[in-house]
């Protein structure tokens, strides 16, 4: 299983969506995440039809954090135009990673 790495660091497992009906149907109906999960590409997310808050990392394509945000269940966060793929995970996640908008990340393994 692929990794989300930062500077060396593994901050989690990784779970990439790798279809276009992986990407659309997301984190919907599920219970929990365990680590993060990918979508790419992708813009803007939403949060309908999940039962927890999630953090939200919007990355450019070398992995550039550009903006970051909590949403709760049935919101839809703001496009983000330079955007070439998001990170989900759980709230909370981010903060115990400590991901920062301006740190690099990428996916190995």
């Amino acid at each position: 299983m692929p990794w989300l790495v930062r500077d060396e660091d593994v901050l989690a497992v990784a779970e990439v969506a790798g279809s276009r009906r992986r990407r659309a149907r997301g984190l919907m109906g599920r219970q929990d995440v365990e680590g993060a999960f990918l979508i790419r590409p992708c813009r803007q997310v939403h949060t309908f039809g999940m039962r927890f808050p999630i953090d939200v990392a919007f990355c450019d394509r070398s992995g550039l954090v550009l903006r970051l945000c909590t949403l709760p269940p049935r919101r839809v966060s703001r496009p983000v135009w330079r955007s070439s793929f998001v990170i989900e995970a759980r709230a909370g996640s981010f903060e115990r990673w400590k991901l920062r908008a301006g740190d690099v990340v990428e996916i190995k393994g």
